[in-house]
Formats: C-alpha cells, structure tokens, sequence
C-alpha cells in the first residue's frame, strides 16, 4: 500500500531551510548561499523510499514586505502551510529564539503537526551548550518532536525521516517515484549560477540579480561527446552592478561561469557549454511582469 506525505519546511533566513532539503533528497535542487533571501519562492523537494513518499516543500525565509518580490515570497509561505501532513521548523542553534518563529508558527494550523529541526549543531564543540539553546526554541510551542541535526554533515537526517514517515497516509504517490523535484530544468539551472553569483558578490548587489535561461539543447562534437548548450541572462537593477558583475575585463562574469558550469555537468551528467550575458532591468523586484516572467510571482 502507497502512502503520502506533503512537508512544508519553514524558518527565517539562513537557518538552513534549502541545506536540509537537499540534504533529504539527496540532491541539489536548491540554491544555497550565506546571503539572506536566497530562496525566494517555493521549491518541491521529493524523497521515494518503498512504498512512501514524501514531498517537501522549501520556502522562502522572509517575514516583511519591502517591494512586490517580497510580496510574492511572503504569499508562497502562506499558501505552503495549507493543507499539509507537517511543518519542519528549522531553526539556527546559533542563535537566539525570537519573534520571526513566533510569526512563523502563528501561520501554521493547530491540526498541524509540527517537528522542531536545530540545525547547525557541528558548530557547537561542547554538545552541552546546547541544552539551554534547544529549551528555549522548545519553549515557543507544542512540537511533536525536538530534533538536533547539521544539514552540513548530514548528521540527523535519518530521525527526521522516520519521524516523517508517522504523518504518511494511504494514497497514490503524486510523483514518479524517481523523480526528485517538480523544478524544470531551466529553473534548476538558472537557480545553479544565481547561486554562484550569491557566493561572489556583496553588499545589495545579489538580491538585485534574477537569472533566466534563455535556450537548453544538446548538440554532439565531431567526436561524438555529447554536450549540452545553456545560454543564460543576469539581470540586474542598475548599470554600475552590471559593471560589478562582469567585473574587471570579464573576470566576475568568468569566474561565476566557470563555478556554475562544473555544478551543471555534476546535475546534468553531461559536458555543459555555458554562455552568460549581463542585461539591466532597473526596479524589476517591483514589476509585476517581469517577476512573473523569471517564474517568481508564487500565483
């Protein structure tokens, strides 16, 4: 008998939300970075073992709007914890309990079951400083279970799934079971080098960026290796970032392609020629159209 589980995976920024979703699945289908808001809308992640399946759903760690991009983010964490088996509650060990897990769990429904995930516990030399750290997070609410884990070492990983599997119901398997996200392939890629660029640049410049890929297809050499051609647009805000992005005589630009291009052929399994071109939207997180068009309007 098949069975079923939908997993919302919430928390603030850079608790380590997408580190734990690939983490699970055992695959990189979510861009990850240090910088804030790297998630920016949902991403479905889905695990097949036997006869269960669960599917989970990251989603962006943002709390306030600021212009009509954080609009849709907040809007696609709200409609991920509607109808639900459970929420994960990933939380930073390193820091300190507050206000945005309390305006997190006010969202989820109290049917819902809920499973507190401290992440980044290979931080902690001394294991029992964490005791008082893990009682305060424990303290904001009801959990059906307290799980220290490092997403990093993928230490842990093996009590969340069986707590997971508790929330499975009889049903169909609502994907292949070895398909392992709902993302297209040219979301995946253009998500591979926006991360690239999260880990290069600085101050306001990534959260400026969006990525669209402009063609996939596959061509064979004379030698007949296959290869597969990606042509990719950065988008930015402003000229100067252009000018930042590209850097100087091209060497930004080549260096995030190169980094890009290896975790390409590593998801793809295949030789990848990457083309990348720079172009300035200015104001375009505020452009209905345009957050539309790079797939980020969460409707």
């Amino acid at each position: 008998m098949t069975k079923s589980a939908f997993i919302t995976i919430l928390g603030r920024p850079n608790a380590g939300k997408s580190s734990l979703l690939n983490a699970l699945i055992g695959e990189k289908i979510a861009a990850v970075s240090s910088k804030p808001q790297t998630t920016r809308t949902k991403i479905t992640g889905v695990l097949t073992e036997g006869d269960t399946q669960l599917v989970f759903i990251d989603t962006p760690g943002i709390l306030r709007e600021k212009d009509k991009l954080a609009t849709h983010m907040i809007k696609a964490i709200d409609s991920s914890v509607s109808s639900i088996d459970a929420v994960l509650l990933v939380v930073d060990a390193e820091k300190r309990a507050g206000e945005q897990e309390k305006a997190l769990l006010r969202k989820i429904s109290k049917n819902t079951p809920v499973v507190l995930i401290v992440n980044k516990v290979d931080l902690f030399a001394n294991k029992e400083d964490l005791i008082p750290i893990i009682a305060e997070y424990a303290s904001l609410g009801d959990f059906d279970a307290v799980i220290p884990i490092s997403a990093l070492e993928k230490d842990g990983l093996n009590i969340i799934l069986e707590q997971l599997k508790k929330y499975a119901v009889a049903g169909p398997h609502y994907f292949p079971d070895g398909k392992f996200t709902d993302q297209p392939e040219r979301v995946i890629a253009s998500e591979i080098i926006r991360e690239k660029l999260l880990e290069l640049l600085t101050d306001e410049v990534p959260h400026g960026i969006a990525v669209g890929v402009d063609s996939m297809s596959e061509h064979d050499t004379k030698d007949g290796e296959a290869v597969l051609d990606i042509s990719a647009t950065i988008y930015c805000e402003k000229e100067s970032h252009k000018g930042i992005i590209i850097g100087k005589k091209g060497s930004m630009l080549k260096q995030a392609g190169t980094l890009a291009r290896k975790d390409l052929e590593k998801f793809f399994m295949i030789k990848t020629n990457l083309q990348l071109w720079v172009k300035v939207k200015e104001d375009w997180r505020n452009r209905e159209a345009l957050i539309k068009n790079f797939g980020l309007s969460n409707d």
